[in-house]
């Protein structure tokens, strides 16, 4: 069992939950991602770790209350326990400190684990701006977080409440392409985006296909994807990868599966 130490309400849609796991502390990195259960008869997801403290012996995790699992788990709180915490599960994100100009790019919820990977970065000493987009300026996470790591930080929404009304492109191809990484998480139409400029530039960026895991051991198939040619699982290969390998086509094609519309169920009449 795994203690809840701190929740935080992040918006109506998002939560930031605090776990004692001494384990997955002590040995994660940004990028990686862990494996929970919230009661003993609950299903098994995965969730992307956003921080950890490994002298508190706590990882962060933020998560969008959408299906049944991570609604009954926002239900949890402070000092109460969820069933299983393992991991870390994935491999670490291809943190290279000799890219010493980076740009973070984030999207809806995929601004929880661009923030480590950022964070790590600007430890090392790097030049570290970052876009950050949402629907509204509520949505947009971990704001004064990011405002403490990156040099410069700037705001899209769809409804103009903060920064630029518009997309994180927007922003992307009016800002100087100077630099030697981008790292882009979010929705993969927006990742997609994102490498479609940047490949212009030739700079070089990493992409996280976490949105399209499932089982999180590599054994469901649903995150099978094609890089640089060659089948991939996002959960055991990844979940980052060079975006300008990515087959972004099939990964959206892939998303779509389990929409209510593609859903036949045998027998049916």
């Amino acid at each position: 069992m795994y203690r809840i130490i701190k929740k935080v309400i992040l918006n109506n849609d998002v939560t930031m939950m605090e776990i004692h796991a001494p384990f997955v502390s002590r040995r994660c990195e940004p990028g990686q991602f862990i494996i929970l259960r919230v009661d003993e008869n609950g299903e098994r997801i995965p969730l992307t770790i956003t921080d950890y403290n490994r002298e508190k012996e706590t990882v962060t995790i933020i998560f969008q209350k959408v299906g049944l699992t991570t609604k009954k788990l926002g239900l949890k709180s402070e000092n109460d326990y969820i069933q299983d915490f393992a991991g870390p599960l994935g491999n670490p994100a291809p943190i290279n400190i000799k890219n010493k100009r980076v740009l973070g790019i984030g999207g809806g919820v995929g601004i929880a684990p661009l923030y480590p990977q950022i964070k790590k970065l600007k430890e090392a000493g790097c030049i570290t701006d970052v876009i950050l987009g949402g629907k509204t300026g509520e949505h947009i996470i971990l704001k004064n977080n990011f405002s403490e790591i990156s040099d410069n930080i700037y705001f899209a929404t769809d409804d103009g409440s903060l920064g630029e009304k518009g997309f994180v492109t927007d922003i992307l191809k009016k800002t100087e392409l100077s630099y030697d990484l981008v790292i882009a998480i979010g929705p993969l139409i927006m990742m997609k985006s994102v490498t479609d400029i940047t490949k212009k530039y030739n700079i070089k960026t990493n992409v996280s296909l976490n949105p399209i895991m499932i089982d999180g051991t590599g054994m469901c198939g649903g995150c099978r994807v094609t890089v640089g040619g060659k089948t991939k699982f996002a959960c055991v290969d990844g979940p980052d990868f060079d975006g300008f390998e990515v087959d972004f086509k099939e990964c959206m094609e892939r998303q779509t599966v389990y929409d209510e519309k593609h859903i036949c169920f045998m027998g049916a009449k």
